[in-house]
């Protein structure tokens, strides 16, 4: 699935970045406030610093913190290879614990900090026992500051087995992100790293700039490597308003057939923080991607992402998420597509205990030849919807359901389905 990546200081849009940066798992909100790059943006809930002093976690920013987290899932599912042909169902359970260690401002990310994340995620089905796996997820991320230089490293490790590209990615709410290139049960590991630096100018203007690498590597299919960097001048208009102009330029290389590539972008940015209830973030730009040995013309196409927040009351929060950027294909030879997301959420807690949820999300991939003369006809139109409940049994225990509707509509048949999830889960915190 596309990811989606918040604007801050020194963010930059990541045009290659195939699986999401994880956040903190939630120890009050039962339905998981991770930030994926998926289609779907969780809110966090409105006194979420107050309740998480509350929790296993230390209330000090200064001092070590832990969290340790259980979040165990059984989910009916009618088509659990997402196949258009002989869909079969079956009944697994997930059991996902998740350690989070870490020293400092792990919270607000603000000051000093360091932090460790790893979730491992237990598949075992009813009927199908040949579909069990074992999936992980490793996070990294530390952050210091030096005067007038911020710095900030982050490092993910997923270890995935199944059909979802973003399934430990936030295991709150999984089922929406299909790996749709592939549409299908398989294997692929990924790991991505970035370093962030932001330097302080004036009281008004500032640089940022970025190093990224990500490997999505497939055992059996096709596996790539994008290595970028990025730099912005970034000025702030007022304490509500920011703007910043940059450009990112990275390689891309590619197994064969593939050719390797490379790619420039030109990109604006624009941060609004107009009260506690309303942010915007939007970064868009025009990429230029060239093909080793010209094995085609340059690939001009728009990139950017937007994302906005309002929370009109203490109790309802609404999300807006939109991303364009390029993609390598792994099932499709001397092909790459351009994929367009669109997700909303929403969320109202009702009597202090009940979390009411909708996210619904759109996604085209509209597939490219990177080599003359390959004829690249794919088209895939893509959207789900998914209502949640959950209740706060206890302020260390929660319930909850679920259910996924989601489908694909792909100029190849093969790349067709449908599904349909029903699930239970239950989150306990220590």
């Amino acid at each position: 699935m596309a990811i989606l990546v918040l604007l801050g200081g020194a963010a930059v849009i990541h045009a290659q970045d195939v699986v999401p940066t994880t956040n903190e798992p939630s120890l009050n909100y039962p339905g998981g406030t991770q930030n994926p790059t998926g289609p779907v943006v969780e809110l966090n809930p409105p006194n979420e610093s107050v309740e998480r002093a509350g929790q296993s976690y230390s209330a000090q920013a200064r001092r070590f913190q832990y969290g340790l987290l259980l979040r165990v899932r059984g989910i009916y599912d009618d088509n659990i290879n997402i196949s258009q042909f002989n869909p079969i169902s079956d009944f697994y359970f997930v059991i996902e614990p998740t350690i989070t260690l870490g020293l400092g401002d792990i919270f607000e990310r603000t000051e000093n900090y360091i932090r460790f994340d790893y979730t491992p995620s237990v598949f075992l089905f009813l009927d199908h026992s040949e579909n069990d796996a074992v999936q992980h997820l490793i996070h990294l991320e530390g952050h210091h500051r030096f005067g007038r230089l911020d710095l900030t490293l982050l490092q993910d490790i997923q270890i995935l087995d199944g059909v979802d590209i973003g399934a430990t990615a936030d295991t709150g709410i999984t089922g929406t992100f299909a790996n749709l290139d592939v549409s299908g049960r398989t294997r692929v590991d990924i790991y991505s790293t970035q370093l962030k630096a932001a330097y302080e100018l004036t009281g008004k203007t500032f640089l940022s700039s970025g190093l990224n690498s990500t490997i999505t590597d497939y055992p059996a299919l096709i596996s790539s490597e994008v290595i970028s960097g990025n730099l912005f001048i970034n000025y702030a208009y007022s304490e509500k308003i920011s703007v910043g102009l940059g450009g990112t330029g990275g390689y891309d290389f590619v197994d064969a057939p593939n050719p390797d590539q490379s790619f420039e972008q030109v990109n604006m940015r624009l941060s609004y923080q107009a009260t506690g209830k309303v942010s915007f973030n939007a970064s868009g730009g025009v990429e230029f991607r060239q093909f080793e040995h010209s094995s085609r013309d340059t690939y001009i196409s728009p990139v950017f992402e937007i994302d906005a927040s309002y929370q009109p009351f203490v109790a309802t929060s609404l999300s807006l998420a939109v991303s364009r950027r390029t993609l390598n294909s792994a099932v499709l030879a001397g092909q790459d597509f351009a994929s367009t997301t669109i997700s909303l959420a929403a969320r109202q807690r009702l009597f202090q205990r009940i979390y009411l949820g909708l996210n619904v999300g759109y996604q085209n991939s509209d597939y490219f030849s990177t080599i003359s003369g390959i004829s690249a006809n794919r088209n895939d139109d893509y959207f789900f919807v998914q209502p949640t409940v959950d209740v706060m049994v206890t302020r260390f225990w929660s319930v909850g359901a679920y259910y996924v509707h989601r489908q694909n509509d792909s100029s190849f048949d093969a790349f067709t389905f449908d599904n349909n999830q029903v699930g239970f889960r239950t989150v306990l915190t220590f």
